[in-house]
């Protein structure tokens, strides 16, 4: 892994936008440093670790690299080793207005046809991993080259200041050729799904680190009073609770790799969103309007988290983690 990644807000990336993040991701995935060890292997935790520091730096590059990083570990559970070079993405939001379809061949590819939204690095990536619907109405999961015929980048679609480094944008396929990935249903059944889902609270709480040591560096520059003092108590608190569930989510994960892994991805997804909302409130609080003015990479950071974590759904995901305990035996203990 490159000594570069975990690097505080002052190594954030030198220069802004899509093209430095592309720079970026391209010169983590040249030396190797996306070979992340798999989810319920062993070593979730470094896993999350990895991802951590790489949102600590920077978020927009942290969401390409877990895009990446997921692209390869789905790939590998569902025994379809990518031997493509490049950076991929994973693409597999389902919003009504964008659906794909997935047309069998006789040489066993697919013909991809429709609109996928919220293709992050459409405009930066080699391939991308791609959720769709064959003519049974069934999910299916599809590997497709994006510099081919067939495949156009759209250049609408993102408006806000948060995470707009990652260009997330719609994509639209016009019998694009691409690969199965696994069988129909495949893709979300198997037990990496929710591995994967939790993983992305890693690198919220990463984006959250990298905003609370801007707040320790301001602090120390001054003689902070009682009031900034709390505050950077309570970022504390946030940060470390997290980090113990992260923890113990991942030591779960790795004692049961093929139980399903749901209550806990929800569960560590929301409390890290809850974590790095506090920590979002005590930052801008103890700084003040200044360093948010005045600190790009920190003014980034502040920008891109909230849109980051709008990832979560939320109360539904709420109300999904509910529903789930209810068949939970006993799901509190010490």
């Amino acid at each position: 892994m490159s000594a570069r990644i975990g690097l505080g807000m002052d190594d954030a990336l030198a220069g802004t936008g899509p093209g430095a993040v592309a720079g970026a991701l391209q010169a983590l995935v040249a030396p190797g440093a996306d070979r992340l060890p798999l989810p319920g292997g062993g070593r979730t935790l470094e896993r999350w670790r990895r991802l951590a520091a790489v949102a600590q730096r920077d978020l927009a590059l942290a969401k390409l690299y877990e895009g990446h990083t997921d692209a390869l570990a789905i790939q590998e559970e569902l025994g379809c080793g990518s031997d493509h070079a490049g950076a991929w993405g994973t693409w597999c939001a389902e919003p009504p207005q964008a659906r794909l379809s997935m047309w069998p061949q006789r040489d066993g590819r697919l013909r991809l046809r429709g609109r996928k939204a919220w293709c992050s690095g459409a405009a930066l990536l080699d391939h991308a991993l791609v959720s769709g619907w064959n003519p049974a109405g069934e999910p299916c999961l599809a590997a497709v080259a994006l510099r081919q015929p067939g495949v156009e980048v759209g250049n609408a679609g993102w408006a806000a200041v948060g995470m707009a480094d990652t260009g997330s944008v719609d994509v639209l396929f016009d019998d694009a050729l691409a690969t199965p990935v696994g069988p129909p249903h495949a893709y979300v059944r198997r037990p990496g799904f929710w591995h994967g889902g939790a993983g992305i609270a890693a690198c919220w709480w990463g984006g959250a680190v990298g905003i609370a040591q801007a707040v320790q560096a301001a602090l120390a520059q001054r003689e902070p009073d009682a009031h900034q003092r709390a505050h950077l108590g309570a970022i504390d608190v946030a940060l470390g609770a997290c980090a113990a569930l992260l923890r113990e989510a991942a030591a779960w994960i790795d004692r049961h790799p093929s139980q399903d892994a749901q209550v806990w991805a929800l569960r560590v997804r929301l409390a890290v969103e809850q974590g790095a909302d506090d920590v979002l409130r005590h930052a801008g609080r103890a700084l003040g309007a200044g360093p948010l003015c005045k600190q790009p990479a920190l003014a980034r950071a502040m920008a891109d988290l909230p849109i980051f974590m709008r990832q979560s759904h939320a109360e539904r995901d709420l109300a999904a983690l509910g529903r789930a305990l209810e068949r939970e035996a006993d799901p509190w203990t010490l």
